[in-house]
């Protein structure tokens, strides 16, 4: 974690703001690839904020924050209280979200989930992949980044509810070429939909990040069980109303929470023996399957005890 400086503060659209971030002493920061995402360390808590700059510059970072008046405090304290030239702690980037290479992508993007799709965009440009954007929005008003947009052409279409109506997402899926990569990221309904849609698509097809975490479809009941630490060499009881990560973090042993709700992957363990109730929204089905790794923060164990690499 490292304090960086507050270079620019700008309003990308209704309740957006976007914060530019460069090292106090000029420092280059670190290297970052499409997708990856930073904390911002809040008075509010840790909140997690997808670059959306470019990656290839490493003398600033660029993150956007949506002001969520519902919210736990951190965007508030964004929108209302950073400043330029205040101090920020921020965390190394990790990417949860990776761009894997593909023939040719299209990417779907609601509101504040432009965020992460804006560095993937440029990066399938600067490779020469044939890409196609579908943006929707309340409004035009609302709608992040459309200035930075328009130099791609007729390649972005921009769908403001209030003027068009909701994409119509069963079209676009529907024309989808074999070999896309499909690329989601918004707000719960709009994924949902994609998701349904993507069914008939190869299975590492659709690629999506959740602001919020994804119901479980069989939620199984919660029982007390046993977590062995194979690096510490303690085994703690991990009761029924208490997460992993609570119990591994009240005994002092490790401190890599984020989110808290399973949607940024800080809190990823390798698993040495279970089996994991993964109830996550950021591993693949094939990671999930393979139960070779786990987050503490919302999964638990679906067998009599797990092994962890801790």
């Amino acid at each position: 974690m490292t304090d960086l400086r507050v270079r620019q503060l700008r309003w990308e659209a209704d309740d957006i703001v976007s914060v530019t971030l460069v090292h106090p002493h000029g420092a280059r920061l670190p290297s970052w690839e499409p997708g990856a995402h930073v904390d911002l360390h809040t008075p509010a808590g840790v909140r997690q904020y997808s670059l959306c700059g470019d990656p290839r510059r490493t003398d600033e970072w660029r993150v956007a924050a949506y002001r969520e008046p519902q919210g736990r405090g951190g965007s508030r304290w964004v929108h209302d209280v950073l400043r330029v030239g205040d101090l920020v702690p921020v965390g190394a980037p990790r990417n949860a979200f990776p761009l894997v290479p593909a023939p040719r992508y299209l990417f779907i993007g609601g509101g504040i989930g432009m965020t992460p799709l804006l560095s993937m965009i440029d990066q399938a440009e600067l490779s020469g992949v044939p890409w196609t954007l579908l943006y929707g929005g309340r409004s035009r008003s609302s709608m992040a980044f459309l200035d930075e947009l328009g130099a791609y052409g007729d390649r972005v279409t921009i769908q403001p509810e209030d003027e068009q109506g909701r994409p119509d997402l069963a079209a676009e899926l529907g024309r989808v070429a074999e070999g896309t990569a499909v690329y989601c990221c918004g707000p719960p309904g709009l994924i949902a939909a994609v998701e349904q849609l993507c069914q008939t698509l190869p299975p590492d097809a659709l690629h999506v990040e959740r602001f919020a975490p994804a119901a479980p479809l069989k939620p199984a009941a919660d029982t007390a069980f046993d977590v062995e630490l194979a690096r510490s060499g303690v085994t703690l009881r991990v009761p029924a109303d208490t997460s992993i990560l609570d119990v591994v973090e009240r005994a002092g042993l490790v401190n890599v929470g984020s989110c808290y709700q399973g949607t940024c992957g800080s809190c990823e363990t390798k698993v040495l023996d279970g089996r994991p109730d993964h109830r996550d929204s950021v591993l693949s089905a094939a990671e999930r399957a393979s139960g070779t790794s786990m987050m503490l923060c919302v999964s638990r164990c679906a067998s009599s005890r797990l092994v962890l690499d801790l």
